[in-house]
């Protein structure tokens, strides 16, 4: 199964071009959380209909406040893509999981405290192949332009005991690209720079529904 992965396009995923695969998997910061603007899920979602997959899940981020509000008005967020906010979605034998929170953030959106988190993360089941956040753990993939770390410590602590084979996720615009640790292949999709300027293409991956003991493989990249 080949999947695609990107995150933080912040309203400029048309730059991403046509992309084609299996999954598609956004991670959050589709939208400028600064301008806060309606239609910008609106161009999100006729962009995920002109994609060419089975398959589209996206969650939320910190800057997609309209996201967070159509969920929380119980309104249907896409017509083309599904939306995955503490839920499982399993598709051709691999199971994904969508959580959207972040911390450190008050005041935007999906933010949680510590012991929010913490509750969502418990949430995470065991046997889940393929975990998307908008934030990464502590220490993988999770540093600023200035070095600080900014992923979360109880999202490390809930991989320990769920070990998925793909964990996807962005938010730290400055360390985005992958690492293996533990057996997890870790993807940082940020698609933007610290300037908020596409710089990146999209990650591909290929992961096989034949038993835990099957790797992700394929560490290449869409040319740009």
């Amino acid at each position: 199964m080949r999947l695609v992965v990107i995150s933080d396009t912040h309203c400029q995923h048309e730059r991403l071009g046509d992309l084609e695969g299996d999954v598609l998997i956004h991670c959050g910061d589709s939208c400028n959380g600064f301008s806060r603007s309606a239609g910008d899920l609106e161009s999100l979602d006729r962009w995920f209909g002109r994609q060419r997959f089975e398959l589209i899940l996206c969650i939320g981020g910190n800057h997609d406040f309209e996201l967070e509000c159509r969920v929380e008005q119980g309104k249907r967020v896409f017509e083309n893509a599904t939306y995955l906010q503490d839920a499982s979605h399993e598709h051709r034998g691999v199971t994904f999981y969508g959580a959207p929170w972040t911390p450190d953030l008050p005041g935007w959106a999906f933010y949680l405290d510590t012991a929010g988190l913490r509750s969502k993360w418990a949430q995470i089941p065991r046997g889940t192949d393929v975990l998307i956040t908008h934030i990464g753990p502590h220490g993988i993939l999770d540093r600023n332009r200035l070095g600080r770390s900014f992923g979360c410590p109880a999202l490390l602590d809930r991989l320990a005991a769920v070990r998925p084979r793909l964990h996807a996720f962005g938010h730290n615009h400055a360390s985005a690209g992958t690492a293996l640790v533990e057996g997890t292949l870790h993807v940082n999709a940020a698609m933007v720079d610290s300037q908020y300027q596409i710089t990146r293409s999209p990650y591909l991956f290929d992961i096989q529904p034949d038993g835990r003991s099957a790797e992700v493989a394929a560490r290449t990249r869409i040319p740009a």
